[in-house]
């Protein structure tokens, strides 16, 4: 099989806008569908998310193939908490079976800040491992040399925190996941441009394409609860403040203008190659940030 068209697109110089699509917690996927047909036009590619915030969800492999099925262009999530190296290489064995070529590889979120605090987490590999296997497969082998029929392709990418307090280990890690063969990141949230413009001078020596996360806030007591709850999100005071300081039930309208504002300025700055929406259990309002930002040239 060829190159995936996301892959493509990454090599086109385009600016990318890519979105995810949370799983829902049981067997009805059909506010999943909706939210995918109304999304599969309007971005570059869809994450499904897998188990987010080690909440037990249907899979991402599943939503990816509802992805495929209705047209659009997925990214596989695996996350290494829940697999071992079995489990992992077969998944993405049935991935590229079924043209789903586009994987972010993440080490997940601890166990004890999700529903089943009893479950045993697994981390078998980690992020970078898990780079590094989707690499070796490439090369026509599993992680133990025993020779693979028929040979995946697959385009990889990871996260990166550019707003974490202690930047360095981030930047460390950023260095081995580039080494074992990511073409692209998907930022986590970002808050304060300056942090995103001080790791792009890091960033910008690599051949990688930086997507920067937007998250979607809709009130001051979200923002609070993610910093609060939320592993690696650092909402800034003045965003706090300026979601507080709105008419009671605008606080998603505020949110939208927010996220539009950020995607506007990281287009025109040419801050970095792309954005990668995370409206939060809000998918429906992607294509209204995206207007609000102007990004119809791009996506119309």
């Amino acid at each position: 099989m060829s190159s995936s068209l996301f892959e493509e697109k990454l090599n086109s110089g385009e600016f990318l806008v890519t979105t995810e699509v949370g799983p829902p917690k049981g067997a009805d996927v059909s506010e999943m569908a909706h939210h995918i047909d109304l999304l599969k036009d309007k971005v570059d590619a869809i994450n499904i998310t897998d188990h987010q915030s080690s909440m037990m969800r249907f899979p991402s492999i599943g939503g990816c193939l509802m992805v495929k099925e209705r047209g659009g262009e997925p990214i596989l999530q695996i996350t290494c908490r829940d697999r071992n190296r079995l489990a992992i290489q077969a998944e993405l064995l049935l991935a590229f079976s079924r043209d789903i070529c586009n994987v972010l590889c993440l080490t997940g979120d601890a166990v004890d800040v999700g529903d089943h605090k009893e479950a045993k987490p697994v981390f078998d590999l980690d992020s970078v491992q898990l780079l590094r296997v989707i690499r070796t497969m490439e090369s026509g082998t599993d992680m133990e040399g025993n020779e693979l029929k028929g040979v995946p392709k697959f385009c990889i990418g990871a996260s990166v925190h550019p707003e974490a307090d202690f930047i360095e280990p981030q930047l460390v890690k950023f260095d081995k996941k580039v080494a074992a063969g990511a073409q692209f990141f998907q930022t986590q949230g970002i808050f304060e441009l300056g942090s995103l413009r001080r790791f792009m001078q890091y960033a910008s020596q690599f051949d990688v394409k930086i997507l920067a996360g937007i998250i979607v806030l809709s009130s001051a007591r979200m923002a609070k609860y993610m910093n609060a709850n939320v592993p690696g999100i650092t909402v800034s005071q003045s965003i706090i403040d300026e979601l507080a300081d709105v008419e009671k039930g605008k606080g998603l309208q505020k949110g939208i203008e927010i996220a539009a504002r950020f995607i506007q300025t990281i287009k025109e700055e040419r801050l970095c190659h792309g954005v990668h929406i995370m409206a939060v259990g809000n998918e429906g309002i992607v294509p209204d940030i995206l207007e609000a930002a102007q990004t119809a040239g791009t996506h119309a």
